[in-house]
């Protein structure tokens, strides 16, 4: 694990603090999952995009700067460390992108990266349907080849689709094969939603906020320009998109220091609460866990720039960062509620993180992932 800090790296830190304290807007900025909240957000994010801050470490004919790894954690730290929060495009940022530079055409790469970085494209995902979860490999969508069109019609439903309410475009896995080839029969997509046969139905939170989409086909066109991968090779190109989203390239441990920090100082701020051993513990066990994944980030990275993957190790990273997430909310509430004090912005991140051991893979179906092929524990 390298932890060496090389001078161009604490400039590249200055750099990115000046530009911050002097361009962040009014914090805090309102939902990304509701209409106005993600008209601002957006003005934002192509803020960042316009002075290059979007996408760093991507090479600079798609909008970055070809900045290393090293130096996106640490622009990550700062821009959390400042009060901002998870961006409206990060599906298509953190989510696609990696798999774009892994497996997309040059064609694909040049239509697709810079308009992400730049969001003018919105992208959501198109995994879950209503009796596909957890067991991905069960899904019914699927796609019809359609020669004379020169691609391929969709058919089916995708439920539970993150921003899908304000999304242009989907990156998804529909059915190419048969039902009883599962994982071999699956074929990644990217889809333009704005098209007829194309059916959002914005399914709203408890919170009013349009947090997911149900979305339907029937018969909307994808080009064979905009397959993914092999024709029946989605699998293999889904679990790479699966490994950024369960590991560092969504969950960068900035936005859990930042977090860290904020409940040290709200135990100060409650000095009655900051004598009850309990939650000094809790506060403690939590700080000490935010710096654990941050090293564990740093060994990662070392290793990636080693020629390693990550491979299945991204569902220990996963089930590690949404676990943590619950208990620094957690802790945090507790604090406030013994002043009868409840803090919205600690409440909103409360309720979306009991549903990080949901999403990107339920933690019950990592943990066996961890003890089937990282322990070679015996399948039960």
């Amino acid at each position: 694990m390298d932890l060496h800090v090389e001078p161009r790296e604490e400039q590249f830190r200055r750099e990115v603090r000046d530009w911050l304290a002097a361009n962040k807007p009014p914090l805090p900025l309102p939902s990304g999952d509701s209409a106005d909240g993600v008209r601002v957000n957006l003005e934002w994010e192509r803020k960042l995009f316009d002075a290059g801050w979007a996408a760093v470490s991507w090479p600079a004919e798609y909008g970055g700067r070809g900045a290393t790894m090293w130096q996106w954690l640490i622009f990550e730290e700062e821009y959390y460390r400042v009060g901002l929060r998870q961006r409206v495009a990060q599906n298509g940022m953190f989510l696609l992108a990696p798999t774009l530079f892994e497996y997309g055409t040059s064609d694909q790469k040049q239509r697709y990266l810079r308009r992400i970085a730049a969001v003018e494209d919105i992208w959501c995902q198109g995994w879950s349907e209503p009796e596909a979860g957890s067991d991905l490999a069960s899904l019914r969508s699927h796609a019809a080849r359609d020669d004379d069109a020169g691609g391929w019609r969709l058919y089916g439903q995708k439920a539970w689709s993150t921003r899908g309410a304000y999304s242009t475009h989907m990156f998804g896995l529909f059915r190419t094969g048969t039902t009883e080839q599962r994982h071999a029969g699956l074929t990644y997509f990217l889809i333009d939603l704005r098209q007829p046969r194309v059916t959002i139905r914005p399914v709203a939170r408890l919170d009013g906020d349009l947090g997911f989409a149900d979305i339907f086909f029937d018969g909307a066109l994808v080009l064979d320009r905009d397959v993914l991968g092999d024709v029946g090779g989605g699998w293999r190109v889904a679990m790479a998109t699966a490994g950024s989203e369960r590991s560092l390239s969504l969950r960068s441990p900035g936005r859990f220091l930042a977090s860290a920090d904020r409940l040290v100082a709200a135990l100060r701020e409650h000095p009655a609460q900051a004598t009850d051993m309990r939650l000094r513990a809790a506060v403690a066990d939590s700080w000490m866990a935010a710096r654990a994944y941050e090293y564990s980030t740093y060994r990662n990275v070392s290793r990636i720039l080693d020629g390693a993957n990550m491979g299945t190790e991204a569902s220990l990273s996963k089930v590690f960062w949404s676990e943590l997430d619950v208990a620094l909310c957690e802790t945090a509430l507790l604090i406030r509620d013994a002043d009868c004090d409840v803090d919205e912005q600690w409440m909103r991140e409360y309720e979306f993180a009991l549903a990080g051991p949901i999403y990107a893979g339920t933690n019950e179906i990592q943990r066996n992932i961890i003890a089937e092929r990282l322990l070679g524990l015996p399948r039960r």
